[in-house]
């Protein structure tokens, strides 16, 4: 019963809106195969109309949460659709130059924002 309740909430979550990403996840592109950390989470799509068409090559739902992701071993940022992200479960830090701009250590769970966010 318990696992058919996770489920369900799971489902449920996906159908609000819920980010399944928090600020501080480690995180891996399904598709580009890299790794990163959530930096700021957009509970739907908040770029161009532009922007979306000429980069959001699988047009993934707007109305879905997207991230900020600070990608390891490059100084990029990308803005990604959730269905593209998968947690990151190798606990190895990012190598990143602004990781220390927005955390201030890496603990069990990803990194420990410097402010809090909800």
């Amino acid at each position: 019963m318990l696992r058919r309740r996770s489920r369900l909430t799971r489902e449920s979550n996906e159908l609000s809106g819920e980010a399944k990403f928090s600020v501080g996840q480690l995180v891996h592109h399904r598709l580009f195969e890299y790794r990163g950390v959530v930096i700021d989470v957009d509970p739907a799509f908040h770029g161009s109309d532009d922007w979306y068409h000429s980069q959001a090559r699988t047009k993934p739902p707007k109305d879905r949460p997207w991230y900020h992701v600070l990608v390891d071993g490059q100084d990029a940022r990308t803005y990604v659709a959730e269905r593209n992200l998968e947690p990151d479960t190798s606990g190895r830090p990012i190598d990143h130059p602004e990781v220390a701009t927005h955390f201030y250590t890496l603990g069990e769970n990803g990194y420990l924002p410097l402010t809090p966010h909800n």
